[in-house]
């Protein structure tokens, strides 16, 4: 087994602005294994909010080049195990690499890998459409760009409940909002009850990760369902989250890939929690991995590559919300 690295810098359609940071741009880190004639493909992208760079992503696999390579005749979850505790310190180089065994392995069998996993794919949540923080006047202009059935809103301004008002009145499709940890307990618990009224679905991370004990008192006086995003980042952290969310947002890049991200929502399903996948801004490579989770989820953001200038991939295709599959084997994806 051959290890490429392709890394990139993905151009946005519009900044992205979320309650702590802007860019215009999305860095991001591309595996391809090959083996036997087949390609698989993975990706991780950059995150200064966990100090994660293409750079650093790159030098820790290159570090651990040979030991890599020998694992190519294990069965995915036997990779990830034997991998882990050498990149426990940068999971998301992990993911790259986990995701791009995952597919390998999947193509070399013949088959896509919900159907290796034996998974249904009849009932398919849609996927959101993000709109990133800016004036509202922008904010109404880029949901009209792309009428969509369900929109995920990031918020975390003084001037929330204001947007909100104002999306509404040019659309009827679900809102969900998405705070990012901009919002303290007593405005959370006040803002759940008004944008219920606004028909929102859920509310995303809305208090700071450790904010333990508002946590606490916003399930239990929420007007709506609360999701953990930053609270949830890797298997352990599930269980800590039940009894203080409805529900998780796994990020494929934070917990380490596909296959504990895969055990994540399975401990959720058992926990009684809602389930969801997040993206991060990935091209169509990593949104074509989330695609095969689709059916242990009851949320899906993977709107990742609809908001690039310029994809670098192709695989699963979005329309209106609705996730087809790519006919290829494996996740279905591979770079243009």
């Amino acid at each position: 087994m051959k290890i490429k690295l392709h890394a990139y810098n993905l151009e946005l359609k519009h900044t992205f602005t979320i309650s702590r940071e802007s860019h215009n741009f999305q860095s991001s880190l591309i595996v391809e294994l090959t083996d036997g004639g087949f390609s698989g493909f993975g990706e991780a992208t950059s995150n200064p909010y966990y100090h994660i760079t293409v750079t650093n992503m790159m030098e820790i696999i290159h570090k651990n080049l040979s030991f890599i390579t020998s694992l190519a005749d294990e069965h995915p979850t036997v990779f990830w195990q034997k991998l882990q505790p050498l990149f426990h310190n940068n999971l998301f180089a992990l993911c790259a690499l986990d995701i791009a065994f995952n597919d390998l392995y999947a193509r070399k069998k013949g088959k896509k890998l919900y159907d290796l996993w034996g998974l249904n794919i009849n009932k398919n949540p849609m996927t959101d459409y993000t709109i990133g923080i800016d004036s509202i006047e922008n904010m109404v202009a880029k949901m009209k760009e792309l009428p969509w059935p369900i929109y995920k809103i990031k918020l975390g301004t003084k001037n929330d409940i204001e947007i909100v008002t104002e999306l509404r009145k040019h659309s009827n499709a679900i809102f969900r909002i998405d705070a990012n940890c901009g919002w303290t307990i007593d405005k959370a618990i006040e803002n759940s009850y008004k944008l219920k009224e606004l028909g929102v679905e859920f509310l995303e991370q809305p208090l700071k990760a450790n904010d333990i004990e508002g946590a606490k008192k916003l399930f239990k006086n929420s007007a709506l369902p609360i999701i953990a995003d930053e609270s949830c980042i890797v298997e352990s952290d599930v269980e800590k989250c039940a009894g203080l969310f409805h529900g998780v947002n796994v990020k494929l890049t934070k917990c380490g890939g596909l296959t504990p991200g895969k055990r994540m929502l399975l401990k959720a399903k058992e926990l009684g929690m809602k389930t969801m996948v997040g993206c991060m801004t990935e091209s169509t490579i990593g949104i074509s991995a989330i695609a095969h989770l689709l059916p242990l989820l009851d949320y899906v953001d993977m709107d990742g590559g609809l908001l690039l200038k310029k994809d670098i991939a192709k695989g699963i295709r979005i329309e209106n919300g609705v996730i087809s599959y790519s006919e290829k084997n494996g996740i279905g994806a591979s770079l243009l």
